[in-house]
């Protein structure tokens, strides 16, 4: 995932991995067994006196405790091991039995309504297997949704702290002039944290079944702000990772993928059941299921789930947390739990939802611990009076109305505030202030975004200023822009560049103006931008979350000598709606003349005597974008996107007339559609579908390009096996898929588990062609398309047969990197291509 919110942890992750705790770190594992069956016992609590600390055994029977400063034989350090349905052990340990098997053995008088499996697990005759099919016939009506009407307060807490906050750790040198900071130092799981980030939301949730409308209406809102930083992008990819669970739905969203529910309508064929217990959970008598994977290796969640004994098969409680041996990236200790209050009128509705997880390099390193708690109550199922809540506009976080309210969360919180909690607000804002911390904000700045700040203006992005292609040869440049402290409505942004082989200047100027009182970036942008641009650009291609000239690209395979010089005035405004539909209206005039191996040429001959030197474009467009439920980090000139299962739709059009100044009268549509398709335990797939269409006649270099990539980095949405401007069509469709199986087979290969390797497949094809209107064979009066300086020709029509390309790659290499081996189906005789290729990306994930 190139998600900018995991660079901000690792980042953090590295400026304190040397300061680990101080102190030995022993690891007491073991396995407990029936004593007369020889069976793996599930669930048994395996407790550490001395420390406080204890761990519950898996589908195996295996448990491990950590423990810092374990010092064996010097004191008594009993471990206590339980488990209903058997008599409880105690063992005194010693230094040299920190791996242990343990035998308990049954006590016939506490069996009680326990039903213990001691046969080897199998579906028939279980009685686990019965109970929770019968949880699985019952879904439907026992979900919350399934009532017509209902309304609650919905109360959430979202905290972060760094763990592990030793006396050592707190008097390293990094945190000389933080140590106000510790002043909050809080406790948690029998460990000292440090609370870095809080945020609280009280809201009523409305929902109506029949027709389906759900509606959140915030009251109040209150967050730590990081200076430097998009805070309501934070705060968004910080819902992104704790995504709203719903255990009644068979894919469950977590972290950037869907884990199978253990009460799927499919569970029973992936997960394993055991009956533990029979308990009471608020006056509801429950019967306690454990649940394991069949495969540990898949996405699957392990736990406990309390069934209601009161023939509703009601889910009361659910715990899951996610096996070790899952792979899973930068994050470790997960624990999920959730709790359903049986209302007055006979439905079950969720109270309580709580989840924690730790993030960092590793899964034993110093990390920070993540909580989020929601609690849900003052519930309500008349009919509403009007449907006028559906409707009501959704405030902001930032709207000043809503801040108004910070009064009103004081009083209506959920649960009162630890002053640890309490003081985070003041000690961050505090923090914000210190110079130390400041320059720590600037450094993490240029890091990702690569932007120095100098007060009123920032010079970057760094990663621009130096690049090479055969056209321009070495390459500098040099820019920057406007800060908030200059001005918060307007922004200012320029650049000069120069290429020492065409010893050609090159430059911009563009203006933001914001069209509301907040920053011109600030969701939902509604904003005027013009711009003058004279810089080249390579045929057809466009850069994907990469500068134009990223020294990066640099690099490239085969034959690069083709290359456009425009100069382009854009004049364009933006309107986005908080339901993320936004429109584009824009003017945009370019020259564009050929540079490099291209030229405007009329005949077939290369003596280039009679070459039109450039041609004028002068285009109205407009392009719409609805991406529903979006959510996304805003960059500095760029946003990173969080994938949800809604799709993406995107639909522009542009017209030319001569009577603009414009040497070709043409229309042209371009529809698309992005989609991330998740497949439970099997992964996901990235879809992009293309088509469009050129209505009138126009030259090569206004035909459509296809999206080609010559360096040796895979690209999502690139052809990496097409050259630029091999192909050109006037219509065409598209379909690009890229699937993750997340390890779904390698996790299966005990060499290859260890390393935590994922698996990639893609597919792309291209269909389309040149009309014979745009057909320069056909046409005298349009340019001839591009060839060699022998007569070879570089560029062509797609026929009746599509180009292909596939790929099959490796992915989470050191965690960080995929390598693809890619293949080329289609057109293998066109000149400067190969049939195969070694493409590598950087890629962050969890």
């Amino acid at each position: 995932m190139r998600y900018c919110f995991i660079g901000l942890f690792l980042l953090f992750f590295i400026s304190i991995s040397y300061a680990q705790a101080d102190g030995y770190k022993e690891t007491i594992n073991g396995f407990v067994i029936d004593d007369q069956t020889n069976e793996p016992l599930v669930s048994a609590s395996v407790y550490l006196s001395n420390y406080g600390k204890g761990a519950n055994t898996d589908v195996n029977g295996h448990f491990s405790i950590k423990e810092n400063n374990f010092v064996g034989g010097s004191k008594k350090t009993e471990l206590r091991i339980s488990l209903l349905g058997y008599k409880t052990e105690f063992l005194v340990l010693s230094e040299n039995n920190t791996s242990l098997k343990i035998k308990l053995k049954p006590d016939v008088k506490n069996l009680g309504e326990v039903v213990v499996n001691k046969q080897k697990y199998r579906k028939k005759n279980n009685p686990a297997i019965d109970l929770i099919t019968n949880v699985i016939d019952n879904r439907k009506k026992n979900r919350s949704k399934s009532v017509d009407y209902f309304q609650n307060v919905k109360y959430e807490k979202i905290q972060f702290a760094l763990n592990k906050i030793t006396p050592e750790f707190r008097k390293k040198s990094i945190f000389k002039q933080f140590q106000f900071v510790f002043e909050n130092i809080d406790s948690l799981n029998g460990e000292q944290v440090l609370p870095i980030y809080l945020k609280e939301t009280l809201s009523n949730n409305f929902y109506r079944r029949l027709p389906h409308e759900e509606k959140e209406v915030l009251g109040a809102h209150k967050a730590v702000s990081l200076n430097g930083f998009d805070n309501r992008g934070i705060e968004d990819n910080i819902k992104y990772l704790y995504q709203n669970i719903d255990i009644y739905d068979n894919n469950v969203p977590f972290l950037s993928t869907q884990f199978l529910s253990p009460i799927a309508s499919n569970a029973t064929t992936f997960y394993r059941y055991y009956i533990l217990d029979t308990i009471p959970l608020d006056h509801e008598k429950c019967v306690k299921i454990y649940f394991a994977p069949r495969n540990k290796e898949d996405l699957l969640f392990q736990g406990n789930l309390y069934v209601a004994l009161d023939g509703s098969y009601a889910v009361k409680k659910i715990e899951l947390t996610v096996s070790k041996t899952v792979n899973v990236n930068w994050i470790s200790d997960v624990k999920l739990t959730q709790e359903f209050s049986h209302q007055e009128n006979n439905t079950w509705m969720l109270s309580s939802d709580m989840i924690s997880m730790k993030f960092g390099l590793s899964k034993n390193s110093r990390g920070i611990i993540g909580q989020k708690s929601v609690f849900y109550s003052k519930f309500k199922f008349d009919t509403f009076e009007n449907d006028s809540i559906f409707r009501k506009k959704q405030l902001s976080y930032y709207d000043n109305k809503l801040q108004k309210s910070e009064k009103y969360l004081e009083e209506n919180r959920y649960q009162k505030l630890s002053p640890s909690e309490e003081g985070i607000y003041n000690t961050m804002d505090s923090l914000n202030k210190v110079p130390a911390f400041k320059r720590i904000v600037d450094i993490v700045t240029i890091l990702l975004f690569g932007y120095k700040d100098f007060g009123l203006v920032e010079i970057g992005p760094i990663n621009t200023f130096y690049m090479y292609n055969p056209v321009e040869g070495f390459r500098l440049r040099f820019g920057g822009r406007t800060t908030d402290r200059f001005s918060k409505k307007f922004n200012l942004e320029s650049y000069i560049a120069y290429g020492f082989s065409d010893q050609k200047p090159k430059y911009y100027l563009g203006g933001i103006w914001s069209l509301t009182d907040r920053n011109f970036q600030q969701f939902p942008v509604k904003a005027i931008k013009m711009s003058y641009q004279d810089e080249t650009q390579l045929p057809g291609q466009q850069m994907q979350f990469l500068m134009e000239d990223n020294f990066l690209l640099s690099i490239k395979r085969g034959v690069n000598d083709k290359i456009f010089y425009n100069k382009t005035f854009k004049l364009e405004h933006l309107n986005e709606f908080e339901n993320h539909f936004s429109y584009t209206l824009g003017y945009k005039f370019t020259n564009m003349t050929p540079g490099g191996n291209l030229y405007f040429n009329y005949t077939d001959f290369v003596s280039h005597t009679n070459d039109v030197r450039s041609l004028n474009v002068s285009e109205l467009y407009v392009n719409l974008r609805y991406a529903p439920n979006e959510s996304f980090y805003q960059g500095k000139t760029f946003r990173i996107q969080n994938f949800n299962k809604y799709p993406i739709f995107e639909l522009r059009y542009n017209a030319s007339n001569k009577l603009w100044g414009s040497d070709y009268n043409y229309q042209c549509l371009r529809f698309n559609i992005r989609k991330r398709v998740f497949l439970s335990v099997l992964g996901y797939s990235d879809v992009v579908w293309e088509a469009g269409k050129i209505f009138g006649k126009v030259p090569y270099a206004l035909l459509n390009m296809p999206q080609a990539n010559q360096s040796y980095s895979y690209q999502i949405e690139s052809y990496n096996m097409m050259n630029f401007l091999e192909f050109v069509t006037d219509q065409y469709t598209s379909l690009m898929v890229d699937h993750t199986f997340n390890g779904f087979f390698f996790n299966k290969i005990p060499v290859l588990k260890k390393i935590g390797l994922r698996e990639f497949v893609s597919c792309k094809m291209l269909y389309g062609d040149v009309t014979r209107n745009n057909d320069p064979a056909k046409n005298t009066d349009l340019f001839r398309l591009p060839v060699e300086k022998d007569g070879t020709p570089i560029t062509y029509t797609l026929g009746k047969t599509p180009y292909i390309e596939g790929s099959i790659g490796v992915g989470n290499i050191f965690k960080v990197f995929r390598v693809d081996l890619v293949k080329r189906f289609t057109y293998l005789n066109n000149p400067h291509v190969a049939e195969w290729g070694i493409r590598t990306r950087f890629r962050l994930d969890f």
